[in-house]
């Protein structure tokens, strides 16, 4: 596709926008063929469907959410120019997209992001959560400006990205009162048999607490597993089990869940990377989230 149809881009970006065809023509004026023909015709040119049907509503293909955030991006820029022109200041925003694996945890997500806002100029925050493969993907093609991880990427990906590693510490296991009065004694040793809520087997968390169990000759019944770290706490909160969670948010797990502290296992390693295309990091928001999480969040533990 040598040219891009803006008129047909700008249809296509209302009918998601407002969430179906009918809602889209009232607003652009615009009879609903007419509007189901101009849509049909930029998919044509793109070569694949932007929309899949879903009873009597319009839902967004995998590609047809590409197409979006692109679009909202340009008709954004469109906005701000005509401000511009008409004398009304830009907002002037430092935009920053971040893509987030779904096992990493959300206290620690917000907890690296949150100084790439106060950088002194304002920040719009875009985050995109989903399989670290499919992230690393939208960073290849420069979609996404950040992917958060849990363990460095491997020259096995093919994507040509570096780590930057942003800081480790231990990890503190966690239960409810109760669980944590009845195991914190003789800890270590009491985990042995005792309910765990454990991540998936694909996490690196799961592979450093197998390998520290394998070594102290501590065997926990595997109670629950887990890929969503969030659902993971939520069971825990229930008192379905012990977790297992990063010591340098232990302060916010103990109050957002209600558990309480059994005890510390300091030689089982959470690490977190940021993966870019540079080498160097340049964006400022990056700067700030790598700058805070050494000397501030890592740095204390």
């Amino acid at each position: 596709m040598e040219w891009l149809n803006y008129h047909h881009l700008l249809y296509f970006w209302m009918v998601a926008k407002e969430g179906g065809i009918s809602r889209a023509a009232e607003q652009l004026h615009l009879a609903q063929p007419t509007l189901s023909s101009q849509i049909k015709k930029l998919e044509k040119s793109m070569g694949t469907a932007l929309f899949d049907r879903v009873g009597r509503s319009l839902v967004l293909t995998e590609t047809g959410q590409t197409v979006y955030r692109y679009a909202d991006e340009i008709f954004s820029l469109g906005r701000e120019l005509t401000d511009a022109l008409n004398g009304r200041p830009s907002l002037d925003r430092l935009r920053l997209v971040v893509g987030v694996p779904d096992v990493l945890p959300k206290l620690v997500v917000y907890q690296l992001l949150r100084p790439a806002l106060d950088i002194g100029e304002s920040v719009q925050l875009e985050c995109y959560e989903g399989k670290l493969p499919e992230l690393l993907a939208e960073l290849a093609l420069h979609r996404i400006d950040l992917v958060l991880a849990d363990a460095p990427i491997t020259p096995q990906s093919h994507v040509r990205a570096f780590n930057h590693l942003l800081g480790e510490c231990g990890v503190t296991i966690f239960g409810t009162r109760e669980l944590a009065r009845r195991y914190r004694k003789d800890f270590p040793a009491s985990l042995h048999d005792a309910p765990m809520l454990l991540p998936t087997q694909n996490t690196s968390l799961r592979r450093e607490l197998e390998r520290w169990f394998d070594e102290h000759a501590i065997h926990p019944r595997t109670a629950h597993e887990f890929e969503d770290s969030a659902i993971l706490k939520v069971f825990g909160q229930a008192g379905e089990g012990l977790f297992a969670a990063p010591t340098a948010i232990e302060a916010q797990v103990s109050a957002q869940y209600s558990v309480q502290e059994v005890g510390k296992i300091s030689q089982v390693k959470e690490r977190f990377y940021a993966i870019s295309v540079e080498r160097r990091l340049k964006h400022p928001a990056v700067v700030a989230i790598s700058n805070a999480a050494r000397s501030q969040l890592f740095g204390k533990t």
